[in-house]
């Protein structure tokens, strides 16, 4: 069953989301099915920042009220729809489509790396954000990124979001790991 390889959805949950479908099969499933249609017409990469969109540039690339010169490197659509809803971040994006990994077999070449880099050529960043996940993965693609970012415009300040104690978080809650980094970059 197609629906069973979404995110989120296992075997169960798909066949009740089948069966609701089919049983409002006039409401919600021709509806839906119509619209997916168009979206996967519609929907391109920006040829700018990598996100999805329906015109291109996309409707963040084209703000002229963003800074050009702030640009925040994420992992997806779904890293930078969470740095949208904060609506406090008021620079540009990239989305690189993925992370590296030894693992799954997915290389430098493999993601949107190269286009971050030729972005240096038409207006230099000042400064790039690498808001990519604490993981080996995220840490991995940063780190390589960064030391082309360096080679290419040693000038540019990269930064990353800061890690530690959540709002709202427990100490005796935390894993080791993040007590530790928290305590070591405490401001």
């Amino acid at each position: 069953m197609l629906l069973g390889r979404l995110p989120g959805l296992g075997p169960r949950s798909a066949k009740r989301a089948s069966l609701a479908l089919l049983k409002r099969r006039e409401t919600l499933f021709l509806p839906l099915l119509d619209a997916m249609q168009k979206a996967a017409h519609a929907v391109r990469d920006c040829q700018s920042c990598g996100a999805f969109t329906s015109q291109d540039p996309c409707v963040i690339c084209q703000d002229e009220t963003r800074d050009k010169k702030l640009i925040c490197v994420v992992e997806d659509d779904s890293s930078l729809w969470a740095m949208e809803r904060i609506k406090d971040y008021k620079g540009h994006y990239h989305v690189l489509g993925g992370l590296m990994s030894a693992v799954e077999g997915v290389g430098p070449d493999d993601i949107r790396i190269q286009s971050l880099l030729l972005r240096f050529h038409h207006e230099p960043p000042s400064e790039i954000i690498m808001a990519l996940p604490a993981t080996i993965e995220g840490q991995t693609t940063a780190f390589f990124i960064t030391e082309r970012i360096k080679a290419l415009s040693p000038q540019t300040r990269i930064t990353q979001l800061a890690r530690g104690v959540p709002v709202g978080g427990a100490l005796d809650w935390l894993d080791d790991g993040t007590i530790a980094h928290a305590l070591r970059t405490r401001r």
